[in-house]
């Protein structure tokens, strides 16, 4: 191998994924602040279907730290939120976190998350 195919594999390339990583323009923020002010720019539609996602995500942490399977039916009805316009994307995250927490609630847990 070659000098410049060894330099060339060293170095990372930047791509159109820059964008996400830590530092970029949509990044992961751990300000909470932040946060709220990107959020609050948005359209009111984006907006919510923002808040709406996040709860997801707050819900799969709490699953994934308390180690518990998200039930395989819920996990097939994300597989298909992708595809539904962003008002029906909005209702079927609002039924799929709230699936979630009455499932959590008839396991027993304390999920220390309330809505």
């Amino acid at each position: 191998m070659s000098n410049d195919e060894k330099e060339n594999r060293s170095k990372p390339k930047s791509g159109a994924l820059d964008k996400f990583e830590p530092g970029g323009e949509l990044g992961p923020l751990d300000d909470r602040k932040e946060y709220e002010q990107r959020l609050n720019s948005l359209p009111a539609e984006q907006k919510e279907l923002a808040d709406e996602s996040t709860r997801f995500a707050d819900l799969c942490q709490y699953f994934s730290q308390q180690k518990m399977d998200i039930p395989p039916s819920v996990v097939e009805r994300v597989r298909n939120v992708s595809k539904l316009r962003a008002p029906d994307r909005i209702c079927a995250i609002k039924d799929i976190d709230r699936e979630l927490m009455e499932y959590l609630d008839d396991v027993g847990q304390d999920t220390g998350i309330r809505q």
